[in-house]
């Protein structure tokens, strides 16, 4: 990371000379702020989203940008919150008017004024967040930093500009985002504006659960999501939010038989699965694939800890915990309660692979076996190296078991070798229960391997279970 006080290697892209020449025709100063600077600094790649800070008409500025580009593209006015959007083929420049904030108490909302870049600094969140680079003609790339952001930078802290009781207290969502950097950068959030977060944490109930899943979307993207999910809990943030994951912490002892604390194992899973998959939703999978444990966790003299029927009551949970905060019900809550649902059954064939436990193991789980796998393989955390060992070997036996069984039955995406139409030929019959149990127990005889998946063998099966039901050929 550099200390030079000029930036102007930051301003490479065409449309920061087009925004100084569109500020220098208004006469107003502008200054690009945030995300963008923090990232460059951090050499974390190009961003492809801009802020830009006017002192006088955010709005103004963007159309008169528009103007000077090819194509003049549409400029998208946001009045309620005085910013504009301009998008070219390779970026997103937002605008808006430096500005001034003071809140009320119930709301995130600030009554906001006009106001100077001094003002619209102290409004950030963190000082990482206030650095702005000039884009003005004659200073055109230097660092205004009034609050030491590249110190900040350099020693990887979180810190807000003010006193941080008062940012998180303004705008809760802050708490969110103080440990979403620190989960993406591993950055430290600084003592005293973590203890402000615990102190301040009930006044998350004011922030839309909208915004705060965006948060946790974001911290679950994150290259080791359990940083975040540690510091929700040691804040007290999570009770909040995910109060089935903290059901899960600790460990019951009784007549010296434990358990492990699922809420630590669970956080060891989500990391593993991120170092396999960015898909976000298998990502939500792992980190709630152990929720059914709390409800159903029972002490037997006879086996020890149980938790019989977890993976069933912890998809029914999934359907909850989304509703709750506003998630989508569609395809992708139904994914990750398959998932939740299905989470043991690769562990247990594992221990005795057998063709008709594979067979129904792919047929169960459809498109998204290759999805199971990796998260049975992320549930992996023992720290016992022949174990370790030992589990993933029985998962290389399943996965070639798999491929094997597929060769030869053809189970995924499985369609039944004779049809509803032809059994109503062949017996004579109109639709009616008797082809459902037919074609049931032509799945069943398949998946069991008493016979093949081929038409010939299901048809003669066909023929026997007609005549046990009482059907006649016509």
């Amino acid at each position: 990371m550099s200390d030079a006080k000029n930036f102007k290697e930051a301003l490479q892209h065409p449309i920061f000379k087009t925004i100084t020449t569109a500020a220098a025709n208004l006469n107003v100063n502008c200054y690009v702020i945030g995300g963008y600077v923090r990232d460059h600094i951090l050499q974390r790649g190009k961003a492809k989203d801009i802020d830009v800070v006017a002192v006088g008409n955010g709005i103004q500025l963007a159309k008169e940008v528009s103007k000077l580009l090819p194509n003049n593209p549409k400029v998208q006015v946001f009045k309620t919150y005085g910013t504009a959007m301009l998008k070219t083929e390779d970026i997103e420049v937002e605008f808006v008017g430096a500005r001034k904030e003071s809140y009320s108490e119930n709301s995130r909302n600030p009554v906001v004024e006009n106001g100077t870049l001094e003002d619209d600094q102290n409004r950030r969140d963190f000082t990482i967040n206030a650095l702005a680079l000039n884009l003005s003609q004659e200073n055109f790339g230097e660092l205004l930093d009034p609050f030491n952001g590249i110190v900040d930078l350099n020693s990887q802290i979180i810190r807000t500009p003010l006193d941080p009781d008062i940012t998180y207290s303004d705008d809760p969502l802050r708490m969110m985002r103080a440990i979403r950097f620190a989960s993406q950068l591993n950055f430290k959030i600084e003592d005293k504006s973590l203890k402000a977060i615990s102190k301040n944490k009930d006044r998350i109930k004011i922030i839309t659960k909208e915004r705060i899943v965006d948060e946790l979307h974001k911290i679950i993207l994150s290259d080791q999501p359990s940083l975040g999910f540690i510091l929700l809990e040691s804040t007290g943030l999570l009770r909040y939010i995910l109060p089935e994951l903290i059901a899960l912490k600790g460990i019951d002892e009784i007549e010296g038989q434990r358990h492990k604390d699922n809420f630590y194992h669970t956080l060891e899973v989500v990391d593993n699965i991120a170092e396999n998959t960015d898909d976000l939703w298998l990502r939500w999978a792992a980190l709630l694939h152990d929720i059914g444990k709390a409800p159903t966790k029972k002490f037997s003299k006879k086996v020890g800890w149980t938790f019989h029927g977890h993976e069933f009551v912890g998809s029914k949970m999934v359907f909850k915990l989304f509703k709750r905060l506003k998630m989508p019900l569609n395809e992708k809550m139904k994914f990750v309660q398959k998932m939740v649902l299905m989470s043991s059954r690769p562990i247990v064939i594992a221990s005795g692979v057998t063709d008709s436990a594979v067979r129904r193991l792919v047929f169960d789980a459809g498109d998204y076996i290759e999805e199971l796998m990796t998260l049975c393989e992320a549930d992996i955390t023992t720290k016992n190296p022949k174990r370790f060992k030992k589990y993933h070997h029985n998962f290389k036996i399943v996965r070639q078991k798999m491929v094997e069984v597929e060769e030869r039955d053809h189970i995924r995406n499985f369609q039944p070798p004779v049809t509803g139409e032809e059994i109503m030929k062949i017996f004579n019959i109109k639709p009616s229960r008797e082809i459902g149990i037919i074609k049931e127990a032509i799945k069943e005889a398949i998946l069991e391997g008493e016979i093949p998946n081929e038409h010939e063998a299901a048809y003669q099966f066909m023929i026997e279970k007609g005549k046990e039901l009482g059907l006649k050929m016509s």
